[in-house]
């Protein structure tokens, strides 16, 4: 496996995980604490979002690699 398909399978795994993390707030559980048992203090608001940036950044290199190739 290249690195390239690791960091699109990596990626594409992060915003899945930023999707559960939005879902599961809206349900009333919070995945970090209840599932990981990490307290992420004030950091609980933007957690999703910040899967869902580091998740595209990393997909999005990696296709911007596809593309140089």
């Amino acid at each position: 496996m290249q690195i390239k398909e690791i960091l699109q399978l990596v990626g594409g795994a992060i915003v899945v995980w930023g999707f559960i993390d939005l879902g599961m707030s809206w349900a009333g559980t919070d995945v970090w604490w209840d599932w990981l048992g990490l307290d992420v203090g004030g950091l609980y608001a933007f957690t999703h979002w910040i899967a869902f940036g580091v998740g595209g950044v990393m997909t999005y290199g990696a296709s911007e690699m596809e593309k140089t190739e």
